[in-house]
């Protein structure tokens, strides 16, 4: 039955070309659950993936449910289900879809965090007061990831030649190689040289490292890692929010359209495949004087 998943994982590389979170979060989703249709009594011995039932999978639901699983965590690991049976049946790998009859727990969706445009800049003011090589990239990325509105994974991403200064231009390559073209203005470009001119070079990146973003060891910048240095600052400006960097990407769409940006400009800069998905931050948009991010003279 292992073999079925990593097929159906293979495919989700090789023709929906995921990226290696969304793989690795259907990889544990589907892992759960076969451990659980694998304990003693739930399938006959040396059963495969035809065995699995309709009442197999609303029993998984109720554990789920039983151990306080969140429910969108839930709602997240019925689609993985789903998604991994609508392929078996493509495949011939079951005859029926036992997953059809399921519904998905309803999840309320919750409103984006943000965060004001003052928060925002106590936040990029903060890694302005150390002139370590670190504080010129701590103040870099920060910047270049609320003034784009990236998501963590693209900015980690980023190579050297995926940004022209001179042109004020970030090249950003999106969910399911979307590429997309993003502006910056001329703060950010400044912050974007002193780093590459005088902090980059001193954490002692290799020639061949061609990341953006380095950490310590000269290597590419991990996700984990800046969530730890937008969580450090976060505690050091004294912002009692639980704030990530998504939060600066929530915060940087509300603030653009309150500027009397276009949804489908701020559509396009997020990297949206949707506008309704960028519509959700209309009624959201903060009543504080606008914090410039469009490109300035």
């Amino acid at each position: 039955m292992k073999q079925q998943v990593q097929a159906f994982l293979d495919y989700l590389i090789t023709e929906k070309h995921y990226s290696a979170n969304t793989i690795a979060a259907y990889r544990n989703d589907l892992t759960q659950f076969l451990d659980y249709v694998s304990q003693p009594g739930r399938l006959p011995p040396n059963a495969g993936w035809p065995d699995v039932q309709t009442s197999h999978i609303t029993d998984y639901i109720a554990y789920l449910e039983k151990h306080d699983y969140a429910t969108s965590t839930i709602a997240r690991k019925v689609a993985a289900i789903k998604s991994f049976f609508r392929f078996a049946r493509q495949a011939g790998i079951v005859a029926d879809d036992p997953a059809v009859p399921v519904d998905s727990p309803k999840v309320k969706k919750r409103p984006p965090r943000t965060i004001s445009q003052e928060q925002v800049r106590q936040l990029l003011a903060e890694p302005a007061k150390d002139e370590s090589p670190k504080g010129l990239r701590d103040r870099a990325l920060i910047m270049l990831l609320y003034a784009t509105g990236m998501r963590v994974t693209e900015l980690v991403s980023l190579d050297l030649t995926d940004v022209d200064l001179a042109t004020l231009q970030v090249r950003c390559a999106g969910r399911r190689e979307r590429e997309r073209i993003v502006p910056i203005n001329n703060e950010t470009a400044r912050a974007l040289r002193t780093y590459l001119d005088g902090g980059r070079p001193q954490l002692h990146p290799s020639e061949e490292e061609r990341a953006l973003f380095i950490n310590h060891r000269g290597r590419r910048l991990t996700r984990q890692g800046l969530w730890l240095i937008i969580k450090r600052y976060v505690q050091a400006v004294g912002i009692d929010d639980e704030i990530t960097p998504h939060t600066l990407r929530h915060s940087f769409a509300i603030h653009m359209l309150h500027q009397g940006a276009d949804v489908h400009e701020v559509q396009m800069l997020l990297g949206h495949a949707n506008v309704s998905t960028t519509q959700a931050y209309i009624t959201l948009a903060p009543s504080d004087p606008p914090y410039k991010t469009s490109q300035e003279t």
